[in-house]
């Protein structure tokens, strides 16, 4: 028996080797070399990556800001040596307190963080035997946010990721009635909206202040007042952006207010473990975010606020050449995303382009241009105009010398000849796909099927489009055979799905592309049901 083991073992060697031998003898002797990262302006093309004159403003999707000077040399700094995360944030709360004028203040990593932290600190307050068990608020004695139903929005989440039942009023006496021992903190998303209610914003610090609950105001894009107009007006804790109007390092953000509840909320963050561990803000952010408030408190905001508009009022004199196309400066409202922006309209009939066009065309060109949030679609205009069209250009994150090239490539697309396609220009339709459509889509690691109802009349297509959970309306072309149409579902709490299908027709068959904007693109097979 010790001898047939013994063989087994060196059969199992010799395999082993001759696997390796095997292996070794496929493998190429080095591996191709690929095009190295270069450390220079070049490093994005370098990676095969286009980079882009911003001319949307401080959008998380595109980079945000960019970063002070100052702040990156003090990031570079900090990260020349290690030093204990918990006395640098000591230190810096400090700091903050006393460029802030608030009780208090901690870095994180970017407002929703700011957000979780907040209402952590809550339902929690920093006890880690309640920390650790957080998300599953079970046995909390405080497990419930109030939110103004004019203060729902997508960054919500942050707070619904903690584990708290979510009440949401829309008046004082629904705030009134939802108020009570098991109210953790009431949310709002500081907008005009939030002032004008109902609740308005003193409605509910005055109800919030009667049965001592903490008011969190997330004013993520909003500039930093000094002190805080949020904590001034009775919130208890305000949170902000740091890669936004600060331009700090994009992966920051602030949360300031009463003491107590900040450092509870640092408690909740990492390096501590828990929920908030996968929310790490490191030295360099840290100190990076300071030296933006540092620069915030130092900085000529009026002759910023003088240089955007000499760079809008260079870009409207050149695009205005071209016949038909008009300007408007428009002023920000209030205190979130505070830039001038430019609005360039024109009646897409006489020009023979849409702004959506325009703005695709300069996305998919060199420079590549990002256009700011005015642009689009066609719409009726004041005078009543069916094809009043335009784009819009935010100046905020233009770098000096950007308004030239963009008031360049923006005058020879308007001025260039087009022609406008219209759903009376398609080819007559290969088919009429009116009827139920069983509507397979591959996601990147999952599969669903919808459910579409289409009518055609023409070219045009209407109809519903039946998701996993909802049911939405849609409108969409057909020429030939190829098809297109598009839905839009939005949530209460302000999440938004854009869906918009492009296929090609065979028979009972459409095969395509679905793309769903930030949430990229999956391929669709839909059958018709008989």
């Amino acid at each position: 028996m010790f001898e047939r083991l013994k063989n087994s073992l060196r059969r199992r060697d010799l395999f082993s080797r001759s696997g390796l031998l095997s292996l070794s003898a496929l493998l190429p002797s080095a591996a191709p070399s690929a095009p190295s990262l270069q450390l220079s302006t070049d490093i994005y093309s370098s990676l095969g990556v286009r980079p882009l004159i911003n001319c949307r403003g401080t959008l998380t999707a595109i980079g945000g800001s960019i970063e002070l000077p100052e702040v990156r040399s003090a990031k570079d700094f900090a990260n020349q040596k290690h030093v204990p995360i918990q006395e640098l944030m000591d230190k810096i709360g400090e700091r903050l307190a006393q460029l802030t004028q608030a009780e208090w203040g901690i870095v994180t990593s970017g407002c929703a963080a700011a957000m979780s932290h907040a209402t952590a600190a809550c339902v929690a307050g920093g006890n880690p035997d309640l920390h650790i068990r957080i998300p599953n608020l079970e046995g909390f004695a405080k497990d419930e946010v109030i939110i103004p139903g004019h203060s729902r929005n997508v960054y919500d989440a942050a707070i619904r990721a903690v584990g708290v039942k979510v009440i949401e009023v829309d008046n004082r006496e629904q705030l009134e009635a939802a108020i009570g021992p098991r109210t953790a903190m009431i949310y709002i998303f500081a907008t005009e909206r939030s002032d004008a209610g109902p609740p308005s914003f003193a409605d509910v610090v005055r109800v919030a202040q009667a049965h001592k609950v903490p008011v969190m105001v997330d004013a993520a894009a909003e500039v930093l007042t000094i002190p805080s107009i949020h904590l001034q007006r009775g919130a208890t804790l305000v949170g902000y952006s740091g890669g936004k109007v600060i331009r700090g390092p994009q992966s920051a953000g602030l949360l300031l207010g009463r003491k107590d509840l900040v450092k509870a909320a640092w408690i909740h963050s990492a390096p501590h473990h828990g929920y908030g561990r996968s929310m790490k803000v490191g030295r360099e952010e840290m100190i990076g975010m300071l030296m933006a408030v540092e620069m915030w408190a130092k900085r000529d905001h009026e002759a910023e606020w003088k240089q955007y508009h000499e760079r809008l009022d260079h870009i409207a004199r050149q695009v205005t050449r071209v016949a038909g196309v008009t300007t408007s400066i428009n002023e920000p409202r209030g205190l979130s995303n505070r830039s001038p922006s430019l609005s360039i309209r024109w009646d897409s009939a006489k020009l023979g382009i849409t702004g959506q066009q325009v703005a695709q065309i300069l996305d998919t060109t060199e420079p590549r241009i990002a256009l700011g949030g005015a642009g689009g679609g066609r719409r009726r205009s004041q005078s009543g105009a069916e094809g009043d069209t335009g784009i819009s250009i935010t100046a905020y994150m233009m770098m000096p010398g950007d308004e030239k090239v963009v008031a360049n490539r923006v005058f020879e697309v308007l001025s260039a000849k087009h022609t406008l396609p219209t759903p009376e220009t398609l080819a007559k339709p290969q088919a009429d796909v009116t009827g139920r459509w069983d509507v397979d889509i591959q996601f990147a690691a999952a599969r669903s099927t919808h459910v579409v109802h289409l009518f055609q009349q023409d070219n045009r297509l209407t109809g519903s489009h039946r998701g996993d959970f909802i049911e939405r309306d849609l409108n969409g072309t057909i020429g030939g055979a190829s098809i297109q149409f598009s839905s839009l579902q939005t949530e209460r709490h302000g999440d938004a799905l854009s869906y918009r299908f492009t296929g090609t027709l065979a028979g009972d068959t459409i095969t395509g592309t679905l793309d769903m904007g930030e949430y990229q693109s999956a391929a669709f097979t839909a059958r018709r049901r008989s």
